[in-house]
């Protein structure tokens, strides 16, 4: 980086981040002369892209560097584990920006550092981390959003950031104290929207300073959400079950072989599926409250606890 540029030192996912982009949403190093694992920077990357063919999709790869284009916000290229390029469009909002550094990017650039990511929120119970995914809408950062009410730290939002001890134990890192709320959920768990920042549409962000963990914690559970038929059911899945539900919702998992990490994908999944207990939770569109599905969560939590203690 340009020494003469003024930058940031962040810290999230286990990082340390010099930014010449502010990223008001991190937590500020208090070493600002330490040395910083990643680092981000403006660069105008227009022939960048069109030299690798980027021109009739939203992402493509420059050799090992992925890039993304979002018309209207900006282009930016990550490489090599520790760099993230920014080439923002005049007119972008800064918020708009910074969407796509910290979820995109921050996804791929933690996936070539070798750290397997899924898709949605983890919250901490008991000294052990639960993470809930699903598809989008499926309700993963309402869901986390509850059960902060309920008094559990926050660990992440969207980005679920997971690395393993010498046991080849899984734990989940921090990754900032904040979650993007839609419009709906706010109002559905009794909070207000006009005392947050907008994001985009109807989706705001909520800082969660105060119930957020700061530490690495294992990984105990995944609870899968899924949106379909008339009752609800929460059961294990089993065997065969887990990997391809590991997969399904690792965070664009569509870089794994682009990135050629496919043995070692598989080996973290492996590593995860043996350690930590997973379920699906099916419910309908409608007529379940979120409360509802907390319960659900923690009973089955409290007997698999009971169940692991003989």
């Amino acid at each position: 980086m340009n020494p003469s540029v003024e930058r940031t030192v962040y810290q999230a996912f286990g990082l340390t981040i010099a930014s010449e982009l502010a990223l008001p949403e991190l937590l500020r190093e208090e070493e600002e002369a330490c040395e910083a694992d990643v680092h981000i920077q403006r660069k105008d990357l227009s022939h960048a892209w069109q030299a690798c063919g980027g021109n009739d999709d939203y992402y493509a790869f420059d050799g090992d560097a992925f890039m993304l284009y979002i018309e209207g916000t900006a282009i930016y290229r990550v490489w090599g584990g520790n760099r993230i390029e920014v080439s923002p469009v005049a007119s972008a909002a800064d918020s708009d920006i910074r969407l796509y550094v910290l979820g995109t990017c921050m996804g791929a650039l933690l996936t070539q550092r070798k750290l397997l990511t899924l898709h949605g929120s983890a919250v901490v119970m008991d000294g052990r981390a639960y993470a809930f995914v699903g598809d989008s809408g499926a309700g993963k950062s309402t869901l986390a959003a509850a059960f902060l009410q309920h008094g559990y730290p926050l660990l992440t939002d969207d980005v679920i950031a997971v690395t393993f001890d010498r046991g080849r134990i899984p734990f989940v890192i921090p990754s900032y104290p904040q979650q993007k709320l839609w419009e709906e959920s706010i109002d559905k768990l009794g909070m207000r929207s006009d005392r947050y920042l907008p994001l985009y549409r109807s989706k705001y962000a909520i800082p969660v300073a105060s119930t957020y963990c700061k530490e690495p914690v294992p990984l105990a559970g995944i609870f899968e959400l899924a949106i379909q038929g008339e009752g609800a059911e929460l059961r294990p899945l089993q065997g065969l079950e887990r990997l391809p539900t590991i997969r399904y919702h690792t965070y664009r998992h569509f870089l794994i072989s682009r990135l050629g990490l496919e043995q070692w994908h598989f080996s973290a999944s492996a590593a995860i599926a043996a350690h930590a207990g997973m379920y699906q939770l099916r419910r309908p569109a409608a007529g379940f409250t979120v409360n509802d599905l907390v319960g659900r969560i923690l009973k089955a939590i409290d007997e698999g606890v009971r169940a692991s203690h003989g």
